[in-house]
């Protein structure tokens, strides 16, 4: 059904090609529901991989909570504290966007004296939540009620969608930090504060664990990066097409005050989406280049000649970055963050002129 709906989108886009401002209006729209889509059929098509990851996640944290590893603990503590910061501020923000998409047009015709005069008079249709295409007509009685219906229920599924599949992916991010911070305090303590007497086979084992536990994180922060990495190099470039039209729109002249809230509350709606998989990304990032230096930190000095061969090797085994991609030319991070805002800008001043 999502995908017939996505299809009657771009069916009505080509109808409605020649008029630029309702053309923008239904492709900030659009876009965003392909994306919906793709993402709810990447996640059913990989799922198989994605119960590895989640079961990965799950087995690993229990049996680190298990031991009695006060820092360990700690950590696994704040980082699911923010986590579920991170899932409720998400679930909030698209929330009140799935509503402000629903409410808007209602809002907008009521607060309009304009449109009152013309709904009283026959000549002007009722307003659509989305545009869409219909084999009926929906511009008044039953098709329009059961347009709006659809129009609803699209709304609330696709909401779900994206609430879900992107809190997922920040969360899954948030634990690859969480994880990479406590290797690098492993790795800290692997011999202890250098007065700790630590034997041969003791220190081969700890090494050995932490050489474990990173090769885990490289293997399943791959996995990951290959089932995001292309619903995000979609989404970037889409995302940059809908933040331009939604800013054409909110300058365009004849928008009313309520039109105005809701693009406005869709546009940061759409900044915050890019910011939080380009943020805690980064974080990832950022984190995976400092694990090799808890290595250096440790009391290494303490130890023979094989012990510190060991260290060395350890060391540059934990040099490699774990990296998140939007398929295979963009790096998720700040930096890709801002480049986008500025293309976004530059599309806007285009059409603006153009416009003029």
């Amino acid at each position: 059904m999502a995908i017939l709906f996505v299809l009657s989108q771009y069916v009505e886009l080509y109808f409605i090609r020649n008029d630029l401002a309702m053309a923008l209006k239904n492709l900030s729209v659009t876009m965003l529901s392909t994306v919906c889509v793709v993402k709810a059929g990447t996640f059913i098509i990989w799922q198989k991989y994605w119960k590895d990851i989640f079961n990965y996640v799950s087995k690993l944290e229990k049996n680190q909570l298990y031991k009695p590893d006060y820092l360990t603990k700690n950590t696994i503590r704040k980082y699911t504290e923010y986590s579920r910061f991170v899932t409720y501020f998400y679930w909030t923000l698209v929330t009140a966007t799935v509503f402000s998409l629903i409410l808007a047009p209602l809002a907008s015709y009521l607060s309009s004296f304009q449109n009152k005069e013309l709904g009283d008079s026959g000549a002007s249709s009722y307003p659509e939540i989305m545009s869409s295409w219909v084999p009926f007509d929906k511009t008044q009685g039953c098709g329009y009620l059961v347009l709006t219906l659809i129009h609803v229920l699209i709304c609330f599924y696709g909401g779900g969608i994206v609430a879900n599949y992107d809190s997922n992916a920040v969360v899954l991010m948030c634990f690859f930090a969480g994880q990479l911070k406590i290797l690098k305090i492993n790795c800290e303590r692997l011999f202890g504060n250098g007065e700790e007497i630590v034997s041969y086979k003791e220190a081969v084992e700890r090494i050995r664990i932490c050489h474990h536990h990173h090769i885990l994180l490289i293997k399943y922060s791959k996995v990951f990066n290959s089932l995001l990495s292309p619903v995000m190099f979609l989404y970037i470039i889409i995302c940059s097409l809908m933040i331009c039209a939604s800013a054409v729109q909110l300058t365009t002249a004849g928008t009313t005050s309520m039109q105005q809230i809701w693009i406005a509350e869709y546009l940061i709606a759409l900044v915050a989406q890019l910011f939080l998989y380009c943020w805690h990304s980064h974080k990832v990032l950022h984190m995976s280049l400092q694990v090799d230096s808890g290595v250096y930190t440790s009391a290494w000095w303490s130890q023979d000649v094989r012990i510190r061969r060991s260290v060395l090797l350890l060391g540059g085994q934990l040099k490699k970055k774990v990296m998140f991609t939007a398929g295979p030319f963009t790096d998720l991070n700040i930096a890709t963050f801002v480049a986008i805002l500025k293309g976004s800008y530059s599309y806007y001043t285009l059409l603006s002129k153009r416009g003029e």
